[in-house]
């Protein structure tokens, strides 16, 4: 485990996607700062398994919250505030995406994609950059990928959706920059979740997927999360309206 110090002690984190991979992992190592976390997921089962793993008393609150509508968010960070007095930095983690492509699927599919990506991340930034820009302060880090400037088969809707959050994370930069709050992004490749199984699963995809990415490897969820907490802490004050690529390098080729 390395060992960094961010200087996060008693802050507040709210994390949407906590109780599993990415999400999860972000979680665990804010909590190993000790930081106080809000991690949200759409199934209570899920957050319960959560909450067992990363063991963390009353420095955890778990709120079940569907992100992609307003009055469940509103909510959240109203708990959230409840629980911890105020937020100081929210994490957008949630995501999802059905295998199909562009012109074969139906509007419906084209809205569940969109609104778990994209629509969830503007409903949080809107909550938490209202109330951050009260205080004066906060850090917004929303998961991007690197599907949202390249490509990919059958992930053409999930790549609309990441290219748009990393636009919302230059306009909500802007307009919250004069309240010392900075909005940024992360964009990995493919990391090794639940998420992405079906691809690294198979020896023979998994082949195909490293020989794209210089360093030989996909992403880890700690290769994510510690540069989230970078992108959340003091070191990072004068770095806003970025997406910060963690990619093993295949962006540069």
């Amino acid at each position: 485990m390395v060992n960094l110090s961010f200087n996060l002690q008693d802050k507040v984190f709210v994390v949407t996607g906590g109780s599993r991979g990415i999400g999860l992992e972000i979680a665990n190592l804010l909590l190993g700062q000790q930081a106080q976390v809000v991690i949200c997921g759409r199934k209570q089962e899920g957050l319960d398994a959560a909450r067992q793993e990363l063991n963390a008393g009353n420095r955890l609150k778990t709120i079940q919250t569907h992100v992609a509508k307003s009055e469940e968010v509103e909510r959240l960070f109203e708990a959230a505030i409840d629980a911890f007095g105020r937020i100081d930095g929210l994490i957008n983690n949630v995501g999802m995406n059905i295998v199909t492509a562009v012109v074969d699927a139906d509007a419906g599919l084209w809205n569940k994609i969109i609104d778990s990506n994209l629509n969830s991340t503007f409903l949080c930034c809107r909550k938490a950059g209202q109330i951050m820009r009260d205080q004066k302060k906060g850090k917004i880090v929303s998961i991007s990928s690197i599907a949202g400037r390249r490509s990919a088969p059958f992930m053409g809707i999930y790549g609309v959706a990441k290219a748009g959050i990393e636009m919302l994370t230059k306009a909500v930069a802007q307009e919250l920059a004069p309240f010392n709050i900075q909005v940024n992004a992360v964009a990995p490749s493919m990391v090794r979740t639940k998420f992405s199984q079906p691809f690294w699963s198979n020896a023979e995809m998994y082949e195909q997927i490293v020989k794209a990415i210089p360093m030989g490897r996909i992403a880890e969820p700690t290769d994510v999360a510690w540069p989230v907490l970078f992108l959340c802490s003091e070191a990072s004050d004068f770095i806003t309206g970025q997406t910060l690529m963690v990619d093993g390098g295949s962006s540069a080729v």
